[in-house]
């Protein structure tokens, strides 16, 4: 429940910025009669995850055990490299994020309502897309029944609550900061993830190795105590491993890991292309914020 919940409320804070990021820009330039396309295009693209979501995860449960078990490896797989795309590419995308939404609804405000639609459509429902299949991976590879749902719902309610806290100036909350714990974090649940699938496919005989154990732990412990429940839900861990799982594990948390830092590290441009100083990417994500503060106190 932990581990999804964190998953949702990561996604559901950058889904909730791309819609701050929107409705600021719109009420800020007068145009408030679009805020109904936004949220027209926002329910339909919940709807398309909600959809997506339930064919997926319910399908499963209608294949054989080795089948069920071989769609969850690659669905575990496909989980990890949304995942790795997802904070790689929020790592950059952060700095500039605000100034695409509000260039790419300017645009969409001349063209018409259909078109306001759209781009909340595609920029809420990417978002969600990519939640519901890493969500159906995670769910796969933990096994947790109804607990990684649970999880999912509560994190995104609460991402939900901190966007209109945001928005509303009632808060202030160091969002560079979130996504770097939280993109390290979710770096090693992906590792996780990827050493399920791994299994998986190897169990199914897609993926040679399946008897060559790496160490085997089990007499000592106890994967229904505190710690094993935390090890094993959270991050996947398991007491006897393969060599190839390991060997997985480590490559994905040395690469990843180390490109994750490298873009953390490298400093944000000095100046746009219009010669203006270009926000780091906590200032690029609190935009939204102050356009809304700025709206009800012009003075």
């Amino acid at each position: 429940m932990f581990g999804s919940g964190l998953i949702g409320l990561r996604e559901g804070l950058e889904t909730g910025i791309v819609v701050m990021v929107l409705v600021a820009y719109v009420v800020k330039t007068g145009r408030r009669d679009a805020l109904k396309w936004i949220w027209t295009g926002v329910a339909a693209a919940v709807a398309m995850v909600v959809v997506v979501f339930l064919v997926i995860h319910f399908g499963t449960s209608t294949m054989t055990p080795l089948a069920a078990e071989t769609i969850a490896g690659i669905a575990s797989l496909v989980a990890v490299v949304i995942v790795t795309f997802m904070v790689l590419w929020m790592s950059k995308a952060a700095r500039h994020i605000s100034a695409d939404l509000k260039s790419g609804m300017s645009r969409a405000l001349v063209a018409g309502r259909a078109s306001v639609m759209g781009l909340a459509f595609l920029a809420v429902g990417r978002e969600g897309f990519e939640t519901a299949l890493l969500m159906v991976g995670y769910a796969e590879s933990v096994s947790g029944g109804l607990w990684p749902l649970i999880g999912l719902l509560l994190g995104v309610v609460a991402a939900v609550a901190l966007t209109v806290l945001i928005y509303h100036g009632a808060i202030r909350l160091d969002l560079r900061l979130f996504f770097i714990y939280t993109g390290i974090f979710l770096i090693f649940v992906a590792a996780g993830i990827l050493t399920y699938g791994v299994g998986a496919l190897q169990t199914v005989g897609w993926l040679p190795g399946h008897g060559a154990v790496a160490f085997d732990i089990s007499g000592g412990y106890d994967a229904s105590s505190w710690y094993g429940t935390v090890l094993g839900g959270i991050f996947n861990f398991r007491p006897d491993p393969t060599v190839l799982q390991v060997v997985a594990w480590i490559a994905y948390v040395a690469v990843v890991l180390t490109i994750f830092c490298r873009r953390q590290l490298s400093p944000a441009p000095e100046a746009s292309p219009a010669g203006t100083p270009a926000p780091d990417s906590t200032t690029t994500q609190n935009s939204a914020s102050a356009e809304s503060a700025t709206e009800r106190n012009p003075q």
